[in-house]
């Protein structure tokens, strides 16, 4: 049997593994995706992308762009509720004007809220990635897996018989039953299934009901079921979930049952109502214990199943795929250490338990006292935990007296190593752009004005010697800092700078002047990406981790 060999295997074809392929091939690294199902999601799934998600998919040109067109097409705001029905006079308000509530993020990211369904930013992702040149084979399944120390080997199966696949590395992105979640014997926390529900995909007249150029979320609780209703998804159809009682199953769900219960989730007993689709799915609270089992790494619901409530599940898998890129391309490329990648796991999964204890307290809030016992508390601050989150592992060089927290207030940033770099607005050439704009293809040197030519000296001479994809900028001589605010938010004073990694988050600071810039900042490099002795040759690069030339 021939074998087919890729650096990544991605398995899964969803919001974890499409973001995985396409910032893996937007940096030029080979990357195989397989997805069993023939296509991405024909229902809406999870509803918006966050900030934080936009931003590190922003990076790729028109990407951004064209999930605000998405998003342009569908609507201008969303409004959520608890009521019995669309027709409930006195629905209880959980969000009434998202774009008043979310206002506060223009002043923190040039990113923007998109409020678009899942099915249209997959098929967006798919496009994207395959143009840059991902190999996405769609109705291919994952048969079995082997790995060693140096690969994994992978058999996989399509219409056309069977082959295998050799990658150094592979995305576990399967769902939330995660087939390699459970090969790989990985132990998970958390409180399990909390229930299933069945998606009615339908078309109706709902004038009169909900509001044009808006998206409408209403939890349902009447005397017939509870569930969600979801409006102006922006496919041309609504969805109703419900969820499912006892021992009942799909199969249960006639198109004609299907058709009454959206007359009660709408309030109008004589609405003509036209099923397009209708699938199930569990409701869960899953963590697995580890992201990382030798070269497999487990993203999305594979890593995190949450409740829908709250809305960042999708923004998280998201996250969890663009951050698994950037982290494969250094190792990948040499120019981090394979050690490095421990830090996915070190990060990351602290976020992703964070927001699953928080869908899930929200969940809990909109159950009865009772059937809440053992839930979580609902964070303090919910919008802010959006975009506020901090890491820590070797990758972030924390300074001392840090608190260790994994959450900030991101309306009064200060550049914290392990925090989000802070947006500020900068000038280029009379053209504003944001601190945001520079991060995502390598490290940015950030430098204040007065020490800015000592640290971009020892940064063009360490990005040489360690092969390393570097750029030098210094705030107020090559971009101009237009309200002043460098100093403030990064927390530097004259002749500081700032280390920013690949996914725009401070990794290192000096505060103040250093006295050896260039041995300062060659130890914090080599630190930070596991370089103490010379790392892997990588493609382009030489044994010693330097940049190859012909």
């Amino acid at each position: 049997m021939d074998e087919e060999r890729v650096p990544v295997l991605v398995v899964g074809g969803g919001y974890a593994g499409l973001s995985a392929a396409t910032l893996l091939a937007w940096r030029d690294v080979p990357v195989m995706l397989v997805e069993k199902h023939a296509s991405t999601s024909i229902q809406p799934k999870a509803f918006g992308v966050g900030p934080r998600a936009v931003e590190l998919l922003r990076p790729v040109a028109g990407l951004e762009q064209a999930l605000a067109d998405i998003w342009a097409g569908i609507g201008e705001n969303m409004r959520i509720a608890i009521a019995k029905s669309l027709s409930d006079p006195n629905p209880n308000m959980i969000i009434s004007d998202e774009v008043e509530e979310l206002a506060f993020l223009t002043d923190i990211t040039p990113a923007a809220h998109v409020g678009a369904p899942q099915a249209e930013i997959e098929r967006l992702l798919r496009h994207k990635a395959e143009e840059l040149g991902a190999d996405l084979r769609f109705s291919t399944e994952l048969v079995s897996l082997d790995q060693d120390q140096d690969g994994v080997t992978a058999l996989i199966r399509d219409a056309s018989g069977d082959r295998i696949v050799r990658a150094d590395y592979l995305v576990a992105a399967d769902g939330y039953r995660s087939p390699l979640r459970a090969l790989l014997n990985v132990p998970t926390s958390g409180k399990g299934e909390l229930g299933r529900t069945c998606s009615i995909m339908f078309d109706a007249d709902l004038t009169g009901l909900v509001r044009e150029r808006e998206v409408t979320l209403w939890y349902l609780q009447n005397d017939v079921f509870t569930g969600v209703i979801v409006t102006g998804t922006g496919v041309g159809s609504h969805v109703l979930g419900v969820n499912l009682s006892g021992s009942e199953t799909l199969a249960d769900f006639t198109e004609e049952r299907c058709a009454d219960l959206v007359r009660v989730a709408t309030g109008r007993p004589d609405l003509d109502v036209r099923v397009l689709d209708t699938t199930s799915f569990a409701m869960a609270h899953v963590l697995a214990d580890t992201y990382r089992v030798g070269r497999v790494f487990f993203a999305g619901d594979a890593a995190h199943t949450m409740p829908p409530t709250g809305g960042q599940g999708g923004s998280t898998a998201l996250q969890d795929g663009c951050d698994l890129a950037w982290r494969l391309w250094l190792v990948i490329t040499g120019q981090a250490g394979p050690a490095f990648l421990d830090t996915y796991d070190a990060e990351r999964r602290p976020i992703g338990a964070l927001t699953a204890d928080a869908q899930l307290a929200n969940l809990g809030v909109r159950m009865p006292p009772a059937a809440r016992v053992g839930y979580p508390e609902p964070l303090d601050d919910p919008v802010g935990a959006l975009i506020g989150f901090r890491y820590h592992s070797t990758a972030i060089l924390d300074e001392p007296g840090d608190d260790g927290s994994i959450l900030e207030d991101p309306r009064v940033p200060d550049g914290r190593p392990g925090s989000r770099a802070p947006h500020v607005v900068l000038d280029w050439e009379g053209q504003r752009i944001s601190t945001i704009d520079l991060f995502g293809s390598g490290f940015v040197l950030l430098a204040d004005r007065e020490g800015g030519q000592a640290w971009t000296d020892a940064g063009r001479v360490v990005k040489e010697r360690l092969g390393l994809l570097l750029t030098r900028v210094v705030v107020d001589e090559e971009l101009m800092d237009v309200e002043g605010r460098f100093r403030e938010r990064y927390g530097v004073s004259g002749g500081g700078a700032v280390l920013v990694r690949p996914d725009g988050y401070v990794a290192w600071r000096s505060p103040h002047p250093d006295p050896d810039p260039l041995a300062t900042l060659e130890d914090v490099l080599r630190r930070l990406l596991n370089r103490q002795v010379p790392a892997l040759t990588g493609p382009g690069l030489s044994p010693d981790g330097r940049a190859a030339t012909g």
